[in-house]
């Protein structure tokens, strides 16, 4: 099919990569522009643009679609179908109207639940036990169009949303692929009216943690915020993110270290309960598993965090 494939972070790149390899004739790519990162503040190109570009596709990055100008353009392409992953812009109804069947979306959830930004974030978080991909018919609405295709996962006791992440990833590359080839096949089933839940764009001030909430919820924080934005607590004044954890036993004052089960464990009592924390980043240094950051910052029994 001749495809416009829309799509900006890491999330988006495996499915470009899927539907050039299926055989899909990539009409542009359509991506959010570059903007001022690193050090030197200079305008860097996201992860599909800079992918886009190696594979030397035609790359757009409109920072509106409202403009009748950048709308004929795309009607211009004369595309079969638009393919939609964590683009970043709301799509005008000219836009959804324009390739001859519609714009597909490929959404990390399973909609209804966590429609909106940050699905694979408020999944882990919330403590769901599944999760999964849908591919998704676009209309007006904020992932409201039918599904076409879902398939379901169960999130790992320990998985982090940046390992769930690449899983959906890979799963969403692969479905939009099984999608495209029996599109005239598939009948798009209506959402549920229940069991609506918005995935709200994570807050950075949802990050530092609480060690007076349950272990439980503690666990969550860690796993749904890593790698980005870090659920972070102050260790003798030293800001320290914490990327990885697991439930542990063990119960103590909130905060506190508790003795080590082997040289490695950092395990903290937590309002009831414990967590493990298996991986740590000290401010302006990079991501250490639990004993080699406890080799630079000891953290005797009894030290409050």
């Amino acid at each position: 099919m001749r495809v416009i494939f829309m799509g900006t972070p890491d999330f988006s790149v495996p499915v470009l990569e899927a539907l050039i390899a299926a055989g899909h004739d990539i009409a542009a790519v359509y991506c959010q522009p570059p903007r001022p990162a690193g050090r030197g503040k200079k305008d860097r190109p996201t992860p599909v643009h800079a992918r886009a570009m190696q594979l030397g596709l035609e790359v757009r990055h409109p920072s509106s679609l409202k403009g009748a100008d950048v709308q004929e353009a795309f009607d211009a392409l004369n595309a079969d179908v638009a393919v939609v992953v964590a683009y970043g812009l709301i799509l005008p109804q000219a836009v959804l109207d324009a390739p001859r069947e519609g714009c597909l979306n490929i959404h990390a959830s399973l909609l209804p639940r966590w429609r909106g930004a940050a699905p694979i974030h408020r999944a882990i978080m919330a403590g769901d036990a599944d999760t999964g991909v849908c591919i998704m018919q676009m209309e007006a609405g904020l992932d409201t169009g039918p599904v076409l295709l879902r398939r379901e996962t169960p999130i790992g006791a320990e998985e982090t949303t940046g390992q769930l992440h690449d899983r959906l990833s890979a799963m969403g590359a692969a479905l939009i692929c099984d999608a495209l080839e029996r599109l005239d096949d598939l009948v798009p089933q209506p959402q549920a009216a229940a069991g609506v839940t918005y995935a709200a764009k994570i807050d950075k001030a949802e990050a530092r943690v609480d060690w007076h909430r349950d272990a439980a919820e503690v666990d969550r924080q860690v796993r749904g915020l890593s790698p980005f934005p870090g659920a972070w607590c102050e260790v003798e004044g030293v800001r320290v993110k914490l990327l990885g954890s697991r439930l542990a036993d063990g119960q103590g004052a909130p905060g506190e270290v508790l003795a080590r089960a082997e040289p490695g464990d950092l395990t903290v009592a937590c309002g009831r309960g414990a967590v493990q924390l298996l991986r740590l980043q000290r401010a302006g240094r990079g991501a250490q598993d639990a004993d080699e950051f406890l080799r630079g910052m000891a953290l005797p029994a009894g030290t409050r965090l």
